[in-house]
């Protein structure tokens, strides 16, 4: 399918790298602080019981579920708090967590395809994550990162995509969105009126996921970014008509 795109919005957990290395390293590094730090938390509060509670927050506060940096503060407060440690210590537990949650590693064949795609229209970043793009060493080749902590909604709400193309100076069917998941990424772009692009990586086995949805189907579907740099390029062969058209 051949169709003008002036500009691309992203998902960039299990999109440009795989979400669940980075947070398992972010869970290690809060364990390690709170031994070091809080060892009553520590002792209170091993993986599966943060992890239950983590689920629990998400339940007694769904109005915040679009928030995970006020969500995981929050959790480590109370961690903090029933344990009879100094709840003080939060901010600088969350910081060591986050740190290690924005040591992402990428997919073999994202920072080249990123650094295609760039040369070709502009990239915003649109997640319901809270991943820093300037901590990760990305952000110069976006226009902007958008999240759903900054926005006040996630995907698949139609406003978030509809603010991306405010800043972005563009009519939503002159945008393209990327992203993994089939609803919030997809089906959220496509009900706002994005153009869409799944990406459907292959699994350890090579196996790729069945499309779920009878209702909608996405504009392209490529088993890597760097396949959709093909297709741009194929697309707009001359990149300074891309970025001016």
């Amino acid at each position: 399918m051949q169709f003008r795109v002036h500009a691309i919005t992203l998902d960039l957990d299990d999109t440009i790298w795989p979400v669940a290395p980075a947070i398992e390293r972010a869970e290690q590094a809060l364990g390690d602080w709170l031994r070091q730090h809080a060892p009553r938390s520590a002792e209170r509060w091993p993986l599966d019981a943060r992890q239950k509670l983590r689920e629990q927050v998400d339940r007694d506060r769904p109005h915040l579920a679009h928030d995970m940096t006020v969500q995981r503060q929050w959790m480590i407060e109370r961690m903090l708090e029933q344990a009879g440690d100094d709840v003080a210590l939060a901010q600088t537990a969350y910081d060591a967590y986050f740190a290690a949650r924005c040591e992402v590693e990428h997919y073999d064949d994202s920072l080249g395809a990123l650094q295609r795609l760039a040369a070709r229209v502009p990239l915003a970043a649109l997640s319901n994550g809270n991943a820093c793009l300037h901590t990760i060493g990305l952000m110069h080749l976006f226009r902007f990162q958008l999240g759903a902590r900054e926005h006040g909604a996630a995907k698949p709400a139609a406003g978030i995509f509809h603010a991306a193309c405010a800043r972005l100076d563009c009519d939503p069917s002159q945008v393209l969105h990327v992203g993994d998941d089939t609803r919030t990424d997809v089906l959220g772009a496509h009900r706002a009126g994005l153009r869409t692009c799944w990406i459907n990586r292959p699994d350890e086995s090579g196996a790729t996921r069945r499309w779920p949805h009878t209702e909608v189907r996405p504009d392209l579907e490529f088993p890597t970014l760097a396949a959709l740099a093909d297709w741009l390029d194929a697309a707009h062969p001359d990149p300074e008509e891309s970025l001016s058209a």
